[in-house]
């Protein structure tokens, strides 16, 4: 079943960053959406793509998550 999460990415500044990330994460298997909202710095996914998948495409694209 698809669901939605949304993920605090604060490196998120402009159009370059919101291109590569969901370039990076669109790519994977069972990302059926992603919407990066540049002033909010969030990454929204939807799909059944993993946690940890979805983080390491975003650390390909060169931004890390936060953490706690």
């Amino acid at each position: 079943m698809a669901t939605t999460r949304t993920y605090s990415v604060p490196d998120i500044s402009c159009d370059h960053c919101k291109s590569a990330i969901e370039g990076e994460v669109g790519t994977l298997d069972g990302v059926n959406s992603v919407s990066v909202d540049i002033d909010a710095r969030t990454v929204t996914v939807e799909g059944e793509a993993s946690d940890q998948a979805i983080h390491a495409a975003i650390d390909e694209a060169g931004y890390q998550v936060a953490t706690g």
